[in-house]
């Protein structure tokens, strides 16, 4: 056998194979939810996954709303913010974001996961959150996928 007959393939933006997915949040998990979301988005469920390339799926993500925390975190956990003025400090707790709306709290999340640089920054922009079970995707066929199947 050759040493050359086995080749790295490196996907770039134009043979990236982006499709649509719909992820149902109804009765999940926030954090394992979002840690499976942030996979997809950057392409690492699909064999020819390059970390430096926006190879993932967009994630359409139904019935926000309905996301579940376990134990009293909706009010005991607490995100901070800093408004780079002095004193401009500022906390509020999951259940404060889930008030502005469900999309709030799961896109924080969710960008916590992916990588703090111009690529991460990409990579959420392919993120659609919806709080009920319509959204209005149809166009782009997306594909049902069960979260719960995906490691």
């Amino acid at each position: 056998m050759e040493y050359n007959s086995y080749k790295t393939v490196s996907v770039n933006k134009a043979t990236a194979q982006k499709e649509f997915v719909v992820v149902d949040a109804e009765g999940q998990i926030l954090g394992r939810m979002a840690t499976k979301v942030a996979k997809l988005l950057r392409g690492k469920y699909k064999p020819s996954y390059t970390p430096n390339v926006d190879c993932g799926d967009n994630v359409i993500i139904v019935n926000a709303a309905k996301v579940q925390l376990t134990g009293n975190k909706w009010n005991d956990r607490v995100y901070v913010r800093y408004t780079g003025f002095p004193g401009g400090q500022r906390e509020f707790t999951p259940a404060d974001l889930m008030a502005k709306g469900a999309d709030k709290l799961v896109r924080r999340v969710i960008k916590g996961m992916l990588p703090k640089n111009r690529l991460g920054a990409r990579q959420i922009t392919n993120l659609y959150i919806f709080d009920g079970p319509e959204h209005n995707m149809q166009a782009q066929q997306p594909k049902q996928i069960d979260i719960n199947t995906l490691k």
